[in-house]
């Protein structure tokens, strides 16, 4: 299945909901859209006396992320969504724009099958996996926050960004950055999140995220992959992707370490020595889709590509009749026309 979509809701949608999104997508007549996780915030209160009993999961008016409860002298945090909330409890709830609670996020997943939408999240794209300051601490709860939404949701991935190298050397990064994916990981297998936590290719040296990076992570942690964003790798490799050959050989690179199909994000892009300096429409820029595309339909493989270009749903769409072309194009060459039969007795 080849799918493609918008990275937020389309630009075009005159409502701002998920919701609102899913179904534009749909009539758009693409089949993946991303929800951007960009403004959570987080917010402590009692428990009213009539949500004593329910399980977090079940409540519609929050979404609650954790539960404060006194233990003696001392503070139990709960984070078991299962667990029934008791008299006293102090619940950790988070406000993120994608949807007021649990059951709201699985009514839109049951909305999403329907439609044939594939739904993905991203994590805020200002993040630090690096460091252990207070950046760092609110990164982890950002990936923690998204895999519990994408888990009800029936998200395909959680996607991250990794954060800038800092005042480190590039491998005390790695190493950084993989104790913190484990953790993630472990909290994630904890939680029961069966969704893949996927690791951006970034665009500018200063930032981790080179493809050799983000697949020694994804080797060393399991339930990791890659994810391609191909406008960053285009920049950070100073323009290497111009030959079919050059999408093929990077697929080939990442494939053993996806779950069968790969995630990915196309848009055109402006850089120099390296480095991105702007996302841009496809039809502008030095990174062309045609060449993708023709790998794309070579290969047979499954694969989602989701536009972060500043034209969006537009040019999710372009993409889309651009592999049609291919496609149709290689049908044709591919058909051939049967010999026309002597009719009896011509000589």
């Amino acid at each position: 299945m080849i799918r493609f979509g918008p990275a937020g809701i389309p630009l075009s949608c005159k409502g701002r909901t998920l919701k609102d999104g899913i179904e534009d997508v749909h009539n758009l007549g693409l089949t993946a859209m991303e929800a951007q996780l960009v403004r959570a915030h987080v917010h402590e209160r009692p428990c009213e006396s009539e949500e004593v009993g329910i399980k977090p999961r079940n409540l519609t008016t929050d979404m609650i992320i954790e539960i404060s409860r006194k233990k003696g002298e001392k503070e139990e945090i709960i984070s078991d969504l299962d667990e029934p909330i008791r008299k006293g409890d102090t619940l950790v709830s988070l406000t993120s724009g994608i949807a007021r609670s649990y059951p709201e996020l699985r009514q839109l997943r049951s909305m999403a099958d329907e439609l044939d939408v594939e739904l993905s999240i991203h994590t805020p794209y200002y993040m630090d996996l690096v460091g252990e300051g207070e950046l760092s601490f609110r990164s982890m709860d950002s990936i923690k926050w998204g895999g519990l939404m994408a888990q009800e949701l029936g998200a395909s991935v959680v996607v991250t960004h990794m954060g800038l190298y800092g005042d480190v050397s590039a491998r005390t990064a790695q190493k950084h950055i993989t104790e913190k994916i484990k953790q993630l990981a472990k909290w994630y297998k904890k939680q029961g999140i069966e969704v893949p936590l996927g690791l951006e290719l970034s665009g500018r040296q200063e930032i981790f995220g080179s493809l050799p990076e983000v697949l020694k992570v994804c080797k060393d942690v399991d339930g990791v992959m890659p994810v391609v964003n191909f406008a960053h790798y285009h920049a950070r490799e100073s323009g290497r992707l111009k030959e079919p050959k050059d999408f093929n050989e990077l697929l080939d690179d990442i494939w053993e370490h996806t779950d069968g199909k790969f995630y990915t994000h196309f848009s055109g892009v402006e850089h120099e020595g390296g480095n991105e300096k702007r996302f841009t429409s496809i039809k502008k820029g030095d990174l062309r889709f045609e060449p993708l595309a023709e790998t794309i339909v070579d290969r047979n493989q499954p694969i989602t590509i989701i536009s972060g270009s500043p034209l969006l749903e537009h040019d999710a769409m372009y993409m889309k009749v651009i592999l049609e072309r291919v496609l149709a194009k290689k049908v044709s060459k591919e058909v051939k026309v049967p010999p026309k039969k002597e009719k009896a007795g011509s000589r």
